[in-house]
Parts: C-alpha cells; sequence; structure tokens
C-alpha cells in the first residue's frame, strides 16, 4: 500500500510541473495583451496555494521554489524574490493545514486572500526599499484581486479533474506520518 501511495505522490507532482509548464506556456503566448487591460489572474499562484492547502504532502518545497524560480526567470522578474514569497506563503499554509483541513471553504478561501494579500504587500515593499520601478498599485491589486476570485475555480477544477482532495483524519503520507 505505501509503494502506491509514494507512486501517487510522483503521479501528482508530475501532473503539477506539466500543469505548471502549461500554464507558463499560455502565459507567454500574446494573446489579447493590449497595453492597458485588466490583468489577468495569477493562475501559477492559485494552483501552488490550492495544491498545498488541499494535499501538503504532494508539493516539496524545493518543487515549488523551482518552478517558481523558472517562471521568474522565463517572465524576467527580479530572480528569487517572488520564489522566495511563494515558498514562505506555502509553508505557512502547509504549517496550518490540520487548520484548514477543519474549516470550511469560506474560512479557508479568506485565509487564502489574507496570504495572496500579504504576498503583494511584501512584494511591493521590497520593490520600494530597493527603489525598483513597478507597475501601479491598482494594476497589481487588480491581479490580485482577480486570483482571489479565482481561487475557488482553481480548487473545484484541482478536485474535480485530478481528484485531489484534502486528506482524512488520520490518513498517514508514504512514510507512514500523519497528514
Amino acid at each position: 500500500m505505501r509503494e502506491t501511495q509514494k507512486y501517487n505522490v510522483w503521479i501528482y507532482r508530475a501532473c503539477f510541473v506539466l500543469i505548471a509548464v502549461s500554464l507558463l506556456f499560455f502565459r507567454l503566448l500574446p494573446l489579447g495583451s493590449v497595453a492597458g487591460d485588466w490583468p489577468g489572474p495569477d493562475f501559477m499562484l492559485c494552483l501552488m496555494l490550492a495544491w498545498v492547502t488541499q494535499r501538503p504532502d504532494h508539493l516539496p518545497p524545493a518543487l515549488i521554489a523551482l518552478v517558481v524560480l523558472a517562471e521568474d526567470m522565463i517572465l524576467m522578474r527580479p530572480p528569487g524574490l517572488w520564489a522566495a514569497l511563494v515558498v514562505l506563503a506555502t509553508e505557512f499554509l502547509r504549517a496550518r493545514a490540520a487548520l484548514t483541513r477543519d474549516l470550511g471553504f469560506a474560512a479557508e478561501w479568506l485565509l487564502i486572500s489574507l496570504v495572496m494579500i500579504a504576498m503583494l504587500l511584501a512584494y511591493r515593499t521590497v520593490f520600494a526599499v530597493a527603489f525598483i520601478t513597478q507597475p501601479g498599485f491598482g494594476f497589481a491589486f487588480a491581479q490580485t484581486v482577480g486570483s482571489i476570485l479565482m481561487y475557488p475555480v482553481v480548487v473545484w477544477l484541482l478536485r474535480v479533474v485530478i481528484h485531489l482532495r484534502k486528506p482524512l483524519a488520520g490518513e498517514v503520507d508514504a512514510k507512514g506520518r500523519r497528514i
């Protein structure tokens, strides 16, 4: 049984990487990107936060850091800053996995919303301290609001398409530890 669990974890990790690469590919396509348009939600962030909230044992911090660092390099963002913030946010949520398992979805969504807003403010604060030019606050806030609104859709898709669900009380991971 444990070998099957270990195998399933690797399948989910491969699925995560495949979805992340697909999202990055579609983000690079020039689809309707006109100056002044509303920014789209950050589906990659929604995916990672939803995945860690649903199954914290499936995504190790190193995989998250690697995916976001690759995204930083490809999208020409300051390398490592957003990756560090995403890893901190996912580890914050991972530490509260038992709490979010017991909470309803509305409370989970509120927690994710607060985490996304904190990430936005931390990112912009580091930019301001380093005197780096950044897009207007309204643009970044609109993207964060869009991401917050898309979070339930991403969670629903993860549950329906790849059957990712929260662990049951007393469930153990591949190493026999309680999740």
